[in-house]
């Protein structure tokens, strides 16, 4: 039996043959709530596929319920002239119009790894996260642009009272899309799916801005319009914020920090681990990617460092939410005064 002083090991899989489920409060300004499910790569593919499919169906429910309440909305600005209910409608059609892109990528993220795409596809869900921000930016531009006209050309809003019940059709369509959107993409881990689940929230508070809007109007105030216009306008900037740093995050691998904690503990607590380090956690799509070194008695048995090893990754994939594949690095103590990383070491950039 060799040592491992004489050995490294590099253990890389899609992980055990179990699954767990694990829920959340749903609330509109909570952090994202990971979940995870494990098994072999078969079974893992299987999960996936599931899970797109989910997230497949709430887009189609969201953009229908989007789409009669933007026609609905649409059909009585064109006699009403209101600007602000104007740039509501747009924002709902816009919200709609975000869904294609997104149902796009939970459709091709469901294929497997390839020798092209090694990592698979996952990583199309943040690139249709990008197409969001975007759109969610266009709209934030057009209600200003429109709303700031009408200062300048300004046009009598009528039938105020067909306005509001327009904005109340607005907000109640935009909250059960929001609510569809985001506690799906919070079930799945899905940033983009949450993104576009909060572009549909951010219309239904411009809704209730239009109501305001138009109750001004009744009351003899016809320029509370357009300013209720440029209200949602900023509104939205600040919405465009929130989301567009969260989709930064998953475009440059970034993670809570709070998650590399987790895995430390974890993987520390395992009985032979002497110590973790070198970790290293990414998000693709929605699912969770890790690796890492960890230290073992140089002494110890191929079999017995491997069983380690194993035990880490087994640990793992029960503590830590919607982790799907773990690479594991033995690194042999050292207590002999040989370093093992010689041949090595020249290669090392430290950063």
């Amino acid at each position: 039996m060799l040592p491992v002083s004489c050995w490294s090991v590099d253990m890389s899989t899609k992980g055990e043959d179990h699954s767990h489920e694990h829920s959340g409060i749903i609330h509109r300004l909570a952090d994202l709530l990971h979940l995870h499910t494990h098994g072999d790569e078969s079974e893992n593919f299987d999960i996936e596929v599931i899970s797109s499919q989910e997230g497949i169906k709430a887009l189609k429910i969201s953009l229908l319920v989007l789409l009669l309440t933007s026609i609905l909305q649409l059909a009585i600005y064109l006699p009403s002239g209101s600007v602000a209910l104007l740039s509501d409608t747009i924002h709902n059609f816009s919200d709609a119009l975000t869904s294609l892109p997104l149902w796009l990528a939970l459709s091709l993220s469901r294929r497997p790894p390839n020798r092209s795409y090694t990592y698979g596809y996952g990583r199309i869900e943040d690139i249709a996260g990008v197409f969001i921000v975007l759109v969610i930016a266009a709209s934030a531009i057009i209600a200003a642009y429109e709303s700031i006209l009408k200062f300048f050309r300004p046009h009598e809003v009528r039938y105020p009272l067909l306005v509001a019940l327009a904005a109340l059709v607005g907000f109640c369509g935009n909250e059960l899309a929001a609510w569809i959107r985001i506690s799906t993409g919070k079930k799945l881990g899905s940033e983009a799916l949450i993104a576009d689940g909060k572009h549909a929230q951010a219309d239904s508070l411009t809704s209730l801005a239009v109501l305001l809007g138009s109750l001004g109007v009744i009351l003899g105030f016809p320029l509370i319009d357009p300013i209720v216009g440029l209200v949602i306008a900023f509104f939205i900037i600040f919405i465009l914020r929130d989301v567009g740093f969260k989709m930064w995050w998953r475009l440059m691998d970034a993670v809570d920090p709070s998650i590399l904690d987790a895995i430390e503990r974890s993987a520390g607590s395992v009985e032979g681990v002497q110590d973790v380090h070198d970790i290293r956690v990414r998000w693709l799509g929605h699912n969770l990617q890790a690796e890492m070194h960890v230290t073992v008695d140089e002494d110890l048995p191929t079999y017995a460092s491997h069983k380690i090893l194993e035990d880490v990754r087994h640990k793992l994939f029960h503590d830590i939410p919607r982790l799907e594949v773990v690479n594991v690095h033995a690194d042999p103590c050292g207590h002999s005064g040989v370093d093992h990383h010689e041949h090595t070491s020249h290669h090392v950039i430290n950063r």
